[in-house]
């Protein structure tokens, strides 16, 4: 109980220090942040790193992001609580879980079987109800479940897939990382009917995109 009750302390400080104060408004998402034990979605050895201000490794080469990147593509996304949302990269599950609290409904698509098994335990446990996670090609999406309200990408693709374009809603919006291993830019895109709006936000660095409309396996080696 000690140890939770530190994760608690150190959750909001986080919220506080690295979120609210980097200039994060939304008081839905500030809560939902204050609300997910971030510390449950990283690897026991890292547990102690939960809160700090960087990404950590989780395994087969992946990353949880930065407490205030997911923070940043969350409320970009401008989220109601009847939107359905698709996530590229479930990774260990955290940016799902914080969708999770914000939207109805929430798929998400890992192309490692291991991390999906461990993200899906990981939201059972802590009794998300309202998000599905796929096993397969995060760059194809998931086109059986669309169209989605909103769309996020936390893995950079050498350019924006046409198909996840093509599976935003009327008005839905997508925020993805786009560029090479030499660094990227966080993309922001809106549909309006046939046409699409695009927004270059900040400079970020993500693991790649791999897949059929990202990067191959003999490109960008080390991940």
């Amino acid at each position: 109980m000690e140890e939770e009750a530190q994760y608690v302390t150190e959750r909001w400080r986080m919220v506080e220090e690295q979120i609210a104060g980097r200039g994060i408004q939304d008081q839905r998402l500030l809560e939902a942040m204050r609300s997910v034990p971030r510390h449950c979605f990283v690897p026991a050895e890292y547990r102690h790193l939960a809160y700090a201000d960087g990404p950590l490794p989780i395994g087969s080469g992946q990353t949880i992001s930065q407490p205030y990147i997911v923070a940043l593509m969350t409320q970009a996304l401008q989220l109601s609580e009847e939107d359905r949302v698709l996530e590229i990269g479930t990774g260990s599950g955290y940016q799902a879980a914080i969708l999770a609290h914000l939207a109805r409904e929430v798929y998400t698509i890992e192309r490692h079987k291991g991390l999906a098994r461990g993200a899906i335990q990981t939201l059972e446990r802590l009794g998300f109800s309202n998000v599905s996670v796929q096993i397969g090609d995060g760059s194809l999406g998931l086109p059986q479940f669309a169209p989605y309200q909103a769309i996020i990408v936390t893995a950079a693709a050498p350019r924006v897939p046409q198909t996840l374009l093509e599976q935003l809603d009327d008005g839905g919006r997508m925020i993805i990382p786009v560029g090479g291993q030499l660094g990227q830019y966080l993309e922001f895109w809106m549909r309006r009917g046939p046409r699409y709006t695009q927004d270059a936000l900040v400079p970020v660095a993500f693991v790649p995109l791999r897949g059929k409309l990202g990067w191959e396996e003999n490109e960008w080696e080390g991940f």
